[in-house]
């Protein structure tokens, strides 16, 4: 199956979710990520504020402020498909863009390099159990990172873990997907 089938079913299955189960697995995968040590041991984390049905990540930009931890929020550029991610120190520093996506104002906030960020929470649609994903189809995060080299991680709905997707060469799998149930470890070799 391509990924653009396999994408829109799982969005499709995703959308159908109650919207309180959405809200409680989203609060379950926000306690354990501030739990974490990924979360303890980063300053700056780089992350994209959610919209349904993705796991809601609001709660857990507030929380990081609140721990006194900094945000970066990608800036996508659509003419090269790249991301410049930017210190979001409000959210009323976000505009509205296309596809609804939110995105920080560049006249109220500043760039970061990528090398500054130390936990990088990587969207994505589906998982496999090695942690390739099949994102929202943009390709921005594949390119972005091709040469990060800081943490990694990715926020999911149990029922987007486990699936086998195709590959491509470009491909780079997360480490660690927090779900409401479990912290996977996603083992190598097993897509």
């Amino acid at each position: 199956m391509s990924k653009n089938f396999l994408r829109n079913q799982m969005l499709e299955l995703l959308r159908r979710m109650e919207r309180s189960t959405h809200q409680h697995f989203s609060e379950a995968i926000t306690d354990s990520v501030l739990g974490s040590e990924e979360f303890r041991n980063a300053d700056i984390i780089g992350i994209t504020v959610s919209r349904f049905p993705e796991v809601n990540t609001i709660p857990l930009i507030q929380a990081s402020w609140e721990a006194g931890k900094k945000i970066a929020v990608p800036k996508c550029i659509r003419s090269t498909r790249e991301m410049d991610f930017r210190l979001l120190a409000s959210l009323n520093d976000l505009e509205t863009v296309y596809m609804d996506l939110k995105e920080p104002i560049v006249d109220r906030t500043v760039p970061i390099g990528k090398g500054d960020i130390d936990l990088q929470i990587v969207p994505g649609v589906l998982y496999s159990p090695a942690g390739y994903r099949i994102g929202f189809g943009g390709g921005y995060y594949d390119r972005y990172l091709s040469d990060y080299d800081g943490e990694m991680i990715s926020l999911a709905f149990k029922c987007q873990t486990g699936h086998n997707i195709p590959l491509e060469e470009h491909d780079i799998p997360v480490p660690k997907i927090f779900t409401e149930e479990e912290v996977i470890i996603c083992r190598k070799g097993i897509h």
